[in-house]
C-alpha cells in the first residue's frame, strides 16, 4: 500500500485506538480486546515495556485486518525500529522532523502532534500524511474552526477533525464492557457524519 492508502485506511473508521501497558502481556491483552471489538487501527505506544514486540506480534497476527501502528515515536531511531518491528504508522506526540523523514524514506506514514498554527504549517511542509492535535484537552474545538478558517486545506471535516485518539477511555473494563463502548462509539461515529464516499 501506498502512504496515502495507508493514512486513509488508518483513519477510516475515525478512532484510532491508543495502547499504552505496563507490561507486554497487558498491552497484548488490551490490543486483543479491542481488536476483537472491532478496532481496526491501534497504536501501541513506545512507553509500553517491550512496545517493539508488542507492534510485531500484532502485526504478523492481524495481516491486512487492521492497522497496528507506533506511538510515542521521538526520534528517527525510534522511527526505524518501529518501521522494522512492523509498524505500519508513526505518530509522535510533537514535530519531530527525523521522524517524518524516517517515516517517509520507508513508505511509513507519520502522524506528528501539533499544537499551533506555525507547527501546523511547518507539519504541512515536511509532507506529514495527517496532523495530531497534541495534547487535544487543551483545546476547544471552536480553535480547531478557528484554524479552519485561515487553514482550509489542512482540516476538513465539520470543526475539523477527522479521527479521535482514545487510550483508556475506551479500553478500560472486560471484554464486554470494552465491545458494548467501542460499538455505541462507532455508532456514534457513523450518524454524526458519514464516511466519505459513502
Amino acid at each position: 500500500m501506498y502512504r496515502w492508502e495507508i493514512t486513509r485506511a488508518a483513519l477510516d473508521q475515525r478512532v484510532v485506538a491508543l495502547v499504552r501497558g505496563e507490561s507486554y502481556d497487558h498491552a497484548a491483552a488490551t490490543a486483543g480486546t479491542l481488536l476483537s471489538a472491532g478496532i481496526t487501527s491501534l497504536e501501541i505506544s513506545l512507553t509500553t515495556p517491550f512496545a517493539l514486540e508488542v507492534v510485531t506480534t500484532l502485526a504478523r497476527e492481524v495481516g491486512d485486518e487492521a492497522l497496528i501502528g507506533a506511538g510515542a515515536v521521538l526520534d528517527g531511531a525510534s522511527a526505524r525500529l518501529a518501521v522494522d518491528a512492523g509498524a505500519r504508522f508513526l505518530s509522535s506526540p510533537g514535530l519531530r522532523t527525523s521522524v517524518v523523514r524516517t517515516g517517509h524514506r520507508y513508505g511509513v506514514p507519520v502522524f506528528p502532534g501539533v499544537a499551533t498554527p506555525a507547527e501546523i504549517l511547518r507539519a504541512m511542509e515536511l509532507g506529514a500524511d495527517a496532523l495530531r492535535l497534541f495534547p487535544a484537552p487543551a483545546r476547544h474545538p471552536r480553535w480547531l474552526t478557528e484554524v479552519r478558517a485561515e487553514l482550509p486545506q489542512v482540516y476538513k471535516r465539520q470543526a475539523g477533525a477527522v479521527a479521535c485518539a482514545l487510550g483508556t477511555e475506551l479500553s478500560e473494563g472486560d471484554r464486554d464492557t470494552v465491545a458494548k463502548r467501542v460499538g455505541e462509539l462507532l455508532g456514534r461515529l457513523e450518524d454524526a457524519v458519514p464516511r466519505p464516499g459513502r
